[in-house]
């Protein structure tokens, strides 16, 4: 069906030009611009601005798509295919929109004459520090094929790692949400028919069964205080997570954190490995490695650590020194890392490394998710078993009552 479609592209001059033009498709009405000699940079459905849309991370684009985008870059690349023909068709046919847009504005940034990353480095939402430092290298050394190939792997690994995690989360999330409407309807619905029985008997409740009359009158009461602060503190502590300090606080926590403290640790080591083996297999500089790994750790504090250790690289040191005193990094990195640096082999122990923690993390993951499930319900049973008996306590004074 033909319909009208709002577009924006540059002109062979490279001046920006707007206007509108009929097609059966998207993809037909860009095919046509670009017979036209327009490079297009936006082209969508007239009066399409109006439809709401429901995106909860407005300009991000997935891992996983990033990871496809990689592999078929890559064979199109090794297939000897212009960069700029292959971004052109890598827009058109992926399946998320916000990478098409960006694919678009990276191939315009091209055509007039930006390299590849620096054009990729527009678009951070996109593409990490990690991603853009192995393009340029790939660019500089001419493997810009293997070097996405590289990338593609990791990333999977990462949103495979994902999965395990969200996996993991699932069941406890959802036990814990049906335990608080549990609690939330025997307060508000259970409780106050046993309050009105006691007040007409003229009868003296238990001290736990008081206690869970006020936690009820508070909670039907007072329900917009209970949630407006938890509202309130929700959106104050990811404030305070912004912030340098909080960062550094929180990312500490997260790491001395009982049960998933250890996980979150070797999550950290497994990246910290992985990314610094790649960057480095891929020709970039040690410092400009280390720099990388640091804002892609995800950890302030090991993060914090490794800009240390950078320092120390750049008056001369090893890099395998000065991790000896960061307790963060156990005595088996600091030892593979010293013997990969003796045989000239740094990234290919940082890749074995990597694969440790790897399986460990695999292995935390199984036992934490074996581990969590008897924990949750002997809380469960805990809680509402509590509410149980601090409810019927009272039945036999009423029977007492009554007679």
């Amino acid at each position: 069906m033909t319909a009208t479609y709002d577009y924006k592209v540059r002109d062979r001059t490279g001046n920006l030009v707007t206007g509108q033009l009929a097609g059966d498709s998207e993809t037909l009405v860009l095919e046509k611009l670009r017979q036209m000699g327009m490079t297009p940079v936006e082209v969508k459905k007239a009066n399409a601005g109006l439809k709401m849309e429901i995106n909860l991370r407005p300009g991000r684009v997935k891992l996983k798509q990033v990871a496809i985008f990689c592999r078929q870059f890559a064979t199109m690349v090794n297939s000897g295919l212009p960069i700029l023909r292959a971004l052109s068709i890598l827009a058109d046919q992926t399946e998320s929109k916000e990478l098409a847009k960006v694919l678009v504005q990276a191939r315009t940034d091209v055509e007039q004459g930006s390299s590849l990353s620096a054009a990729m480095g527009k678009h951070p939402k996109a593409f990490s520090n990690t991603f853009i430092a192995m393009v340029k290298a790939g660019e500089t050394g001419g493997v810009l094929d293997d070097v996405l190939l590289q990338l593609a792997d990791q990333i999977e690994k990462e949103v495979s790692l994902r999965r395990q995690i969200k996996s993991a989360m699932t069941y406890p999330v959802a036990v814990v949400a049906l335990v608080v409407l549990i609690m939330s309807a025997m307060l508000l619905f259970v409780v106050p028919q046993f309050e009105a029985i006691f007040s007409q008997l003229g009868g003296q409740l238990p001290l736990p069964t008081r206690a869970l009359l006020f936690m009820s009158e508070m909670f039907k009461s007072y329900w917009y205080i209970v949630f407006g602060g938890a509202i309130a503190a929700r959106f104050f502590f990811r404030r305070y997570k912004t912030t340098e300090k909080g960062r550094e606080v929180v990312d500490g926590l997260k790491l001395r954190a009982p049960v998933f403290g250890s996980l979150f640790h070797k999550t950290a080591l497994s990246r910290f490995s992985s990314t610094l083996a790649m960057l480095m297999k891929s020709g970039v500089p040690i410092l400009q490695a280390l720099e990388i790994v640091s804002d892609t750790v995800n950890n302030k504090v090991i993060g914090k650590a490794i800009t240390e250790v950078q320092l120390s690289v750049r008056d001369g040191e090893s890099i395998a020194k000065p991790l000896t005193k960061y307790p963060i990094f156990p005595p088996m990195v600091v030892q593979m890392i010293s013997v990969g640096e003796e045989t000239g082999q740094v990234d290919i122990m940082l890749e074995k490394i990597a694969e440790f923690y790897d399986q460990e993390v695999e292995a935390s993951v199984d036992a934490l998710t074996s581990l969590i499930e008897p924990i949750l319900i002997a809380v469960i049973g805990g809680c509402v078993g509590a509410a149980v008996v601090a409810l019927y306590m009272p039945m036999f004074n009423i029977i007492k009552l009554i007679q």
